[in-house]
C-alpha cells in the first residue's frame, strides 16, 4: 500500500473475528509472517503480497452472484447514481465512431452495460477481471450483447497491446489489488494518447457527522446485514475494512499523477463516501 495509507486505519492491524469463516488455505494466509517482509492490506490485516490476490479471489467468488446487492449494502443503493454519474462524466461518442472501452474489475457488467447504452454504434467494451465467477455473472447479466466481450486478467499485468484502448474505466475494483501503482501504470500503458481514465471508489468522507454515520453504519451494519441477508458477514468485513485502508482523494491523485496520467481531478459524491478520479494519457 502506498505511503499515503489512510494513517488514522493504522490502529487496527489485527485480525477481524469475521476472517475465521474463510478456508482453511486462506486463514493459513493470514497467521503471523516474518515482520521482516513486505506486507500488503488485506482488510485491516496484514499479509504476505502474494498472498492477497488469493485472498480478495475467495471473497468475490462468495459474492459474485450477490455483486449488486453487496454494492446496495455498501452504498445504500447509491452505487447505481454514482455510476451513472461516471458514464456521464466519460461522455461516450455517440456515433459511429469506433470507440474502444476496456472496464477492468468489471466483472458483471454494470459500468460497461451503462457505457455502451449511451455510446453510439461504434463503441465497443471489453471486461477484464481476475475472478472467474465475477465473469460468468457478467456473462448472464450481459446477455447476447454483441459489443460486448469477457476476457481474465490481473489489473496489475492487463494482457492487451499498448495504446490498444480510448478510455479505461475500473468501478469499486482498485482497492482490491495488490499494487496500485502498478494497476495504474498498467492502465497508463493500454489507452491510446488522448486516452481517458475514470476510477470510480469509496473514499473519505468530507462532511462533519456524515463521515461519523457513515463510519458506523459501514463498520456495525454493512457485516451484519450480509451474514443476514447473504449468510456471510467476513467477505463484507474486508470489503468495508479495505475502503479503511484505501488511500484518500488528494493521495489518490497522486498516485495517478505518479503513474503519468496529466488534467487528474476528483469529484466527491454524496460527500465522499465515493470519489470519481478523471485522467487523461496526452
Amino acid at each position: 500500500m502506498p505511503q499515503c495509507e489512510r494513517s488514522s486505519l493504522r490502529r487496527n492491524n489485527s485480525l477481524n473475528p469475521g476472517l475465521a469463516l474463510l478456508s482453511a488455505s486462506v486463514k493459513e494466509d493470514l497467521k503471523p509472517q516474518d515482520t521482516a517482509q513486505p506486507k500488503a492490506s488485506f482488510g485491516f490485516a496484514r499479509v504476505r503480497p502474494e498472498a492477497k490476490q488469493g485472498l480478495v479471489n475467495e471473497v468475490f467468488a462468495k459474492v459474485a452472484r450477490r455483486y449488486d446487492l453487496m454494492n446496495d449494502l455498501m452504498s445504500g443503493g447509491l452505487h447505481r447514481l454514482w455510476k451513472d454519474e461516471l458514464v456521464t462524466w466519460l461522455a461516450p461518442p455517440k456515433s459511429a465512431v469506433p470507440y474502444a472501452l476496456l472496464d477492468v474489475a468489471g466483472g458483471t457488467g454494470d459500468v460497461a452495460l451503462r457505457v455502451l447504452e449511451a455510446a453510439g454504434s461504434g463503441s465497443s467494451a471489453v471486461i477484464c477481471d481476475v475472478s472467474a465467477d465475477m465473469i460468468e455473472a457478467g456473462r448472464v447479466r450481459a446477455g447476447e450483447e454483441p459489443r460486448l466481450s469477457f476476457v481474465q486478467g490481473n489489473a496489475e499485468a492487463l494482457p492487451f497491446p499498448d495504446r490498444r484502448f480510448d478510455a479505461y474505466t475500473i468501478g469499486f475494483g482498485i482497492r482490491n489489488v495488490t499494487h496500485i501503482e502498478a494497476a495504474l501504470g498498467e492502465g497508463f500503458r493500454v489507452l491510446k494518447p488522448g486516452g481517458r481514465f475514470l476510477c470510480l471508489e469509496f473514499s473519505a468522507v468530507e462532511v462533519p457527522l456524515l463521515d461519523t454515520l457513515y463510519d458506523a453504519y459501514s463498520m456495525n451494519a454493512i457485516p451484519a446485514l450480509g451474514g443476514l441477508v447473504a449468510g456471510d458477514s467476513a467477505s463484507y468485513r474486508y470489503l468495508v475494512e479495505s475502503i479503511r485502508r484505501f488511500p484518500d482523494q488528494k493521495c489518490f491523485t497522486h498516485l495517478i499523477e505518479n503513474a503519468g496520467f496529466e488534467r487528474v481531478h476528483y469529484r466527491n459524491l454524496t460527500g465522499g463516501i465515493a470519489a470519481l478520479h478523471s485522467a487523461w494519457r496526452l
